[in-house]
């Protein structure tokens, strides 16, 4: 298929369905990105294929190459599925409360799908509400005092998405190794303790038993919030007089 930009097929928002034809199952995109969502939530991207998703749906697997050619469109469909929720987070008058509220939407979302942050930090999404959701993030960012022009826009949304990415894939790992484990984090300090305490009474490591022994244990809700804060705060500074 021809499009302005050559040979390229067109994208797969771009597409119309496939006609609606004589079938005991209807099919159409939104109903397959649901189920494959479904089928990723339980068991993983590991676990997806499209197979599996045409057994789930019960029709044949060649069914499915009508509605998606390939794997990474499914995948997109399942990813702009999941930007449809953070979405809907309410927007503010105010330019931070808008960010906080996408944002912490963003990590509610990653914990409800925790694939959805192995598809994170690479390049942009660009399904429908995806763009809904970043330009949401972009123009409420743009008020922000002490951002001038749009090279400090992009600098401050690259920041921003930098914490995200890197907190929400911090939090979805440690979340998938206390599964695979049977150990959650108590449990694995625990184990630890006595080679810890023996390593930091040698006063090779001051600022870490600092840390350690007078160090505030925040929740993981808690930690995000005021971290994420911590990002606004610097991103917004003015960094010129």
């Amino acid at each position: 298929m021809d499009t302005p930009y050559g040979s390229v097929p067109l994208p797969v928002w771009e597409r119309p369905e496939p006609q609606p034809r004589a079938a005991p199952v209807p099919l159409s995109r939104a109903k397959i990105a649901a189920t494959a969502i479904r089928l990723a939530d339980a068991h993983g991207l590991d676990g997806l294929s499209v197979r599996k998703i045409a057994k789930e749906l019960g029709v044949g697997p060649m069914r499915l190459y009508d509605y998606v050619t390939n794997r990474s469109e499914l995948l997109d469909l399942m990813v702009d599925a999941v930007y449809a929720q953070i979405a809907q987070a309410d927007r503010h008058s105010d330019w931070r409360a808008t960010v906080l509220a996408i944002v912490h939407r963003t990590r509610d979302a990653a914990l409800d799908h925790e694939w959805f942050v192995d598809l994170l930090g690479a390049r942009p999404h660009l399904g429908p509400h995806a763009l809904a959701v970043g330009e949401s993030t972009a123009a409420a960012l743009s008020q922000a005092p002490g951002l001038r022009g749009v090279d400090e826009l992009q600098r401050a949304l690259g920041a921003l998405n930098a914490f995200i990415v890197g907190a929400l894939r911090r939090e979805v790992t440690e979340r998938r190794t206390a599964r695979s484990t049977g150990t959650d984090v108590s449990a694995w300090q625990a184990a630890l303790g006595p080679y810890l305490t023996r390593m930091l009474e040698t006063g090779r490591y001051p600022t870490i038993a600092r840390l350690v022994i007078d160090g505030a244990h925040l929740d993981a809700e808690e930690t995000f919030h005021h971290n994420l804060v911590t990002v606004l705060d610097g991103i917004t500074a003015r960094s010129h007089p």
